[in-house]
């Protein structure tokens, strides 16, 4: 925000790596009003994140410059304020996070038929050499995860810009690609209107981010899912017995929170299962730090926190953990960089009553434990049937790198932990 003399400019400031323009989801102010430094003038709203921009001076509103729905750009004026002290300039710290929502998306490959648009062909830079990029176009590339050399250039020489790069994603989101033509044409639906009355609502930013990332890696990620399921009678008698301990609020032990500490262990006996796959440079990234991400159901679409370090804290550091960020993900005050970095994922659907589901791998992670409702099973046990708590468990894998072997020991370790929790004692 740069300011000078009387009226005052405030302009939209830089909110986060990557973010050029967003989109005003609310307008707090008007003109004639005096706002108070730190006052939240506009919320706006990006694939990643809700925010506020704050005033950071005190004055009176002289001009109001957008309005609810626009798309601004970094650096574009959104008022004008009469009054305020010196010279300044907002840092984008001051931003506010109010929201969150989850990753940009990674393109979308599809294999089915589209109509196709081909990029004129003296810009398709040649597979082999160093194609001409901006510094800025190579970074998104690298996190989209597209091959810089993929992209065609429209800029002198056939030079590739950011806004080349968004094209080209664009383009595989909405079609396909086949050889070197990158279809572009969405498919139209028909007039459902002839058949009855309709209503139209507009995509939201992040269920817009969350169907193009799950639609990419559907397509981008050989998938198969496993099932096995676990016996966690002794662990509801334990964690019942636990949780009449009179704790501070947020310290219940949920089965979420047991699964995100015998996970963690988990990666560690078998550390494929917390890499990453690397076609590009024909390598597997192997991580040496587990992050552990967490599906959480809000209002305004699934958004997944992660649990950093999950190895390291115990069960009752983690329950509070996660219970402090699954509350504020609801009350859209989640930091985007708290959604980031994850290696494994777990999505619980038991407490919607579900069973065995096949979760999507959560791309460039290569597996996602699915967890359902526990249910009271009739098991044969020495020489009789008896009541044990069952709970289903759903792995997804990337068979690209994790065999169907590999997947069985890792869920039957997992299954054969939560059958004994007190060996939760026994792991770091």
């Amino acid at each position: 925000m740069i300011v000078g003399g009387p009226v005052q400019e405030l302009k939209l400031p830089e909110l986060g790596e990557n973010i050029e323009s967003v989109e005003v989801s609310a307008v707090m102010v008007a003109v004639g009003d005096q706002l108070q430094r730190d006052q939240p003038v506009i919320e706006v709203e990006t694939e990643k994140a809700s925010l506020e921009v704050p005033a950071p001076v005190e004055g009176k509103v002289t001009e109001l410059l957008v309005s609810k729905g626009d798309q601004i750009k970094v650096g574009q004026v959104v008022l004008r304020i009469e009054g305020g002290s010196a010279a300044t300039e907002v840092a984008p710290a001051q931003a506010a996070t109010v929201g969150a929502e989850p990753a940009a998306p990674p393109p979308l490959l599809r294999q089915d038929d589209a109509p196709v648009v081909t990029f004129p062909a003296k810009h398709k830079p040649k597979i082999g050499r160093a194609v001409p990029a901006a510094p800025s176009a190579r970074a998104l590339a690298r996190q989209l995860g597209v091959d810089i050399n993929e992209v065609p250039g429209h800029g002198p020489g056939g030079r590739i810009s950011r806004d080349d790069v968004k094209a080209y994603v664009k383009s595989l989101v909405q079609g396909r690609v086949a050889g070197a033509a990158v279809s572009g044409a969405a498919q139209e639906l028909p007039d459902f209107s002839q058949w009855g009355e309709i209503e139209r609502t507009s995509l939201t930013n992040i269920r817009r981010a969350t169907a193009a990332h799950m639609s990419s890696a559907w397509n981008t990620v050989p998938h198969v899912t496993q099932f096995d399921r676990a016996d966690i009678t002794q662990l509801e008698s334990m964690r019942k017995r636990f949780n009449k301990r009179p704790e501070a609020a947020g310290r219940k032990m949920t089965v979420t929170a047991v699964l995100i500490k015998l996970v963690a262990s988990a990666l560690k006996q078998f550390p494929k299962f917390n890499s990453s796959l690397d076609l590009a440079g024909d390598a597997v990234v192997h991580k040496k730090y587990v992050h552990i991400g967490v599906a959480v159901d809000t209002p305004r679409g699934l958004l997944v926190p992660v649990v950093r370090d999950a190895d390291v804290k115990n069960v009752e550091q983690i329950a509070s953990e996660l219970n402090e960020m699954a509350g504020r993900a609801r009350d859209r005050k989640l930091k985007p960089d708290e959604m980031r970095g994850g290696t494994f994922t777990i999505s619980n659907l038991g407490g919607l009553g579900t069973t065995y589901f096949s979760p999507i791998v959560n791309w460039p992670e290569v597996a996602i434990l699915g967890v359902g409702r526990a249910e009271q099973t009739a098991i044969w046990v020495d020489d009789r049937f008896q009541p044990r708590l069952i709970l289903p468990l759903s792995l997804s894998y990337d068979h690209r790198l994790v065999d169907g072997a590999d997947a069985a020991r890792f869920l039957r370790w997992t299954a054969e932990a939560l059958e004994q929790p007190k060996l939760l004692l026994l792991k770091d």
